[in-house]
């Protein structure tokens, strides 16, 4: 799995931690799209998607996510330039991850050259490039980890909301899979994780409620199905927030080498884990904005 770990040792940490390294890597990138995509021209002017607008597989429209090959994009919300994307970047991921509406318009300022990725394709992709997978959610995190840095006071109880990130099905899968050793339990009460401390494990609940806390007031609820503590273990920096039993839990504890082999084996598993961060990281936009 060396492969899939773009840090330079898995294992070992500096007491004080370097510059972070660029998590973006156009040549991945590039690899990713081209696996399940192929190269389409689009003249200046064209509008790739439109602000507000979102997929509807009824009228078998889909969301997609592009790579920008050559040229250049301008990203429009409300009317107003707000940025531009550029040669090897990607823009659209969003919405397409998370089926939700666009937040902008994105126009071709120039001739281009881009490959669009559909939900389909997107999971071929990652069946293919795996390593993709752990780039953008490093990405994701670095944004969601930069949104709570800017945050002032202490964020609003009323906008706890409780997640979940697997279904039933796939729940049962990584019980079966993980097996009785990944199996840990937590009374109802018991602090799980601490914000500031470094991260080693992230956790699937199973059974029972997590409360994920910051600045004191409680942030999201995690029932079962839903993930915690991942931010850490993707970026292997340190916890974003305190996590605590609401409820007696049973939890599957997840390592970094066991996550990397599943974002390797399981697309589903990436697309899921995928889909959790990006909401986060709109939910916190909206409440910042």
């Amino acid at each position: 799995m060396d492969d899939l770990d773009f840090s330079s040792s898995g294992k070992q940490r500096t007491a004080v931690p370097a510059a972070p390294a660029p998590l973006y890597n156009a040549a991945v990138a590039r690899a990713f799209f081209e696996s399940a995509g192929r190269e389409e021209a689009a003249a200046a002017g064209t509008k790739f998607f439109v602000e507000n607008e979102k997929a509807s597989r009824i009228l078998l429209k889909r969301d997609k996510m592009y790579l920008l090959l050559e040229g250049e994009v301008a990203l429009l919300a409300r009317g107003r330039p707000v940025g531009t994307v550029k040669t090897g970047e990607i823009f659209g991921e969003m919405a397409a991850i998370t089926e939700s509406p666009r937040s902008a318009t994105a126009v071709a300022k120039t001739a281009c050259r881009v490959i669009g990725l559909d939900d389909k394709q997107f999971m071929a992709a990652l069946r293919e490039k795996p390593e993709f997978a752990l780039m953008l959610l490093g990405l994701m995190i670095r944004r969601l980890r930069a949104m709570l840095g800017r945050l002032s006071g202490i964020p609003a109880a009323a906008e706890a909301r409780e997640s979940r990130v697997f279904d039933k099905a796939m729940l049962a899968a990584l019980a079966k899979g993980l097996g009785e050793s990944a199996l840990v339990r937590y009374d109802r009460g018991k602090l799980i994780m601490v914000q500031g401390q470094v991260g080693a494990l992230m956790y699937v609940v199973l059974e029972g409620r997590v409360a994920i806390t910051l600045r004191g007031a409680t942030v999201e609820h995690v029932g079962p199905g839903g993930v915690f503590g991942e931010m850490a273990l993707v970026d292997q920096s340190t916890r974003a927030a305190n996590a605590a039993a609401e409820t007696d839990c049973a939890l599957l504890a997840i390592n970094r080498t066991v996550f990397l082999n599943l974002l390797k084996s399981d697309p589903t598993f990436g697309v899921s884990l995928l889909t959790a961060v990006a909401e986060r990281v709109r939910n916190l936009a909206a409440g910042v904005n």
